[in-house]
């Protein structure tokens, strides 16, 4: 990192960003930041406005109004040096058919005047990661579309920009390219670079981002870490845990054996599980499970329920996530 970027700064910051399609506002005064090594994953239905935001932070689609930093620079289409710091892949990457992987990758590599020594090393780099190292020599109209979509991750990252945007990157890829991927992105972040993920696969989106943006209508609903979105409207000092037990009890029975400690709430039971709400403290959980075992609770199994995106996602009111 260079220039004017100072360390603490944000990679990424954008202000009161708009853009409109004559009385259609797509993105309504969107301001957000994002830091060195943090991943946001950017969730809404269609028309939300979330590709038409990440175009406009790619420097691709104008801004009426609001402004995008990166690393300190505004990006305007003149700050050449700003945009050489952003990577962005659409949800169907274009390529040229015509040409090999390899020969495309190289193209790309010559067009930021990189050295021929140091695209062949990128290439080579970036065609491994994306698990194309065998397809390097084919020409890319052979390939399907979860090939296509890996070539433009790997086109994206070849020039190392500090600021990776992804429409849909995982929209073509099998289960086994998806756990590839996530490790991919979980590299990028643990790398110090600013990511931003347009997804609907929210399961996902738990394994990797450190921090999650809601779009519906063009305006940013909620932003924050994946903690803080997940326990929205709820208590964060509080989470739900599942109890399995070795055998049925009676609700009954289990609700005089628990009824005189203090704290408990949303108590249910279904046959040998129990559901039940409770402070998210470990001492806490820990006390309580030793509560448990004391009043003799045959305890099979005891866990907490990790912070949902999808629950979360569900109280904003949206009906569809694309």
């Amino acid at each position: 990192m260079s220039g004017n970027f100072q360390d603490g700064e944000a990679l990424l910051a954008l202000q009161r960003v708009r853009v409109q399609f004559g009385s259609l506002v797509a993105v309504r005064d969107v301001s957000f930041e994002l830091c060195p090594g943090q991943l946001m994953g950017l969730i809404g239905p269609n028309g939300a406005g979330k590709t038409t935001l990440l175009r406009a932070i790619g420097g691709i689609q104008p801004l009426d109004a609001g402004m995008v930093h990166i690393m300190g620079r505004k990006l305007t289409p003149w700050a050449i040096e700003a945009a050489r710091e952003i990577g962005f892949t659409p949800d169907n990457p274009p390529v040229y058919e015509g040409l090999t992987v390899r020969d495309f990758l190289r193209f790309i590599g010559q067009g930021y005047n990189l050295d021929a020594e140091d695209i062949e090393t990128r290439i080579a780099f970036w065609l491994e990661q994306v698990w194309l190292t065998e397809k390097a020599d084919q020409k890319i109209r052979a390939l399907s579309r979860g090939m296509r979509q890996r070539i433009g991750i790997a086109r994206t990252l070849l020039p190392n920009p500090n600021v990776v945007l992804l429409d849909e990157p995982a929209a073509g890829l099998d289960p086994a390219g998806r756990v590839q991927f996530r490790r991919l992105l979980c590299s990028l972040r643990d790398q110090g670079k600013a990511i931003i993920v347009s997804s609907h696969i929210l399961a996902d989106l738990n394994e990797y981002c450190t921090h999650i943006g809601i779009m519906a209508r063009g305006t940013l609903l909620q932003f924050g870490t994946v903690a803080e979105i997940a326990s929205a409207s709820g208590n964060a000092r509080r989470c739900r845990y599942t109890i399995v037990l070795t055998r049925p009890i009676p609700e009954a029975e289990l609700r005089a054996m628990l009824s005189d400690l203090d704290g408990i709430t949303e108590f249910s039971v279904d046959r040998d599980r129990i559901t039940l709400e409770y402070s998210n403290e470990r001492d806490d959980a820990a006390e309580l499970l030793a509560q448990m075992v004391k009043r003799n609770l045959p305890v099979a199994a005891f866990a907490p329920h990790r912070p949902d995106l999808e629950e979360a996602y569900l109280r904003t009111g949206i009906q569809q996530v694309d």
